[in-house]
């Protein structure tokens, strides 16, 4: 296998959260092509695609408001983001679902732009921002808001309980607040806090998620063809189920939580850390 198809591998068997890494980068290779200043050495993001403040603008792009969250102003930008991504995301997938992640993804990213703008207009300030910041730090408050008291091992550092990075994290938004980037320091602490309120409502039996699920669902129906099948009649003796309560908070089964596992391990370690046996199954999951 070469690297392309090791790739494709990740991006097919690898969840949701994958996915989203690989769309930001797939549009920050995007942005190079189109969109990079190589006098000026910088992006020139259109307003079709970053989030303005300008009522004018946004009333009329509303999709900004999710665009903006796919796109980034440097490498380094994109960099750090990612790797913050990956490690939360990892987390979160440890006990919460796809949709649940990929809901919270848009959700928190909408929120967060709308925070922002409304916060701009008032305060008199014109501007834009581009980044997936304040999405990640929903999801990264969010599994510390369900499991604060997680250890995680940081390297030369070891073993420290999970809010203690988040509050590092918020403390450094709110010491740069005056200092520059004060957009996307809004948007970041916009985000953290619908992390902690999504995760608050779904303790309680309220899955935000839902919305984004069920609008993707009724646009993949949409477009999709419904096979032409005969009409059978079939007679079978029903029995009534008996209703079973479930929580909101779901959990994966055994196959996907392995196969989380194994890309976890390529993620640390790389793909040649597989046993035969491990690479064997991600084939044969594939399938």
């Amino acid at each position: 296998m070469n690297i392309l198809d090791d790739l494709k591998l990740q991006y097919k068997l690898g969840g949701i959260a994958m996915r989203v890494i690989y769309w930001n980068i797939a549009c920050f290779l995007i942005s190079l092509a189109f969109f990079y200043q190589y006098s000026g050495g910088g992006f020139a993001y259109p307003n079709w695609l970053a989030l303005s403040s300008d009522p004018n603008v946004f009333m009329f792009k509303p999709w900004t408001f999710l665009t903006y969250a796919f796109f980034h102003a440097t490498f380094l930008h994109l960099l750090f983001n990612m790797m913050v991504l990956n490690f939360a995301s990892n987390l979160f997938m440890t006990f919460f679902t796809q949709k649940q992640y990929l809901g919270l993804y848009i959700l928190s990213a909408v929120f967060s732009g709308v925070v922002f703008s409304l916060s701009f207009y008032f305060l008199n300030v014109a501007g834009s921002i581009v980044g997936a910041s304040a999405a990640i730090m929903a999801i990264l408050v969010a599994v510390t808001t369900y499991q604060p008291l997680m250890n995680v091992r940081l390297l030369l550092i070891g073993n420290v309980k999970l809010w203690h990075i988040t509050a590092v994290i918020l403390v450094l938004d709110l010491m740069q607040f005056r200092l520059d980037n004060t957009g996307g320091h809004i948007s970041h602490l916009a985000g953290a806090f619908f992390g902690f309120i999504f995760i608050k409502l779904l303790q309680n039996g309220t899955d935000l998620s839902i919305v984004i699920s069920k609008t993707l669902d009724f646009f993949t129906n949409l477009f999709r063809k419904s096979p032409t099948t005969p009409f059978t009649k079939v007679h079978k003796n029903y029995k009534k189920p008996t209703e079973k309560v479930t929580s909101r908070i779901v959990t994966k089964d055994k196959t996907q939580q392995q196969i989380d596992e194994i890309l976890d391990k390529i993620s640390q370690s790389g793909y040649d850390c597989l046993t035969k046996e491990e690479k064997e199954f991600l084939f044969k999951a594939g399938k």
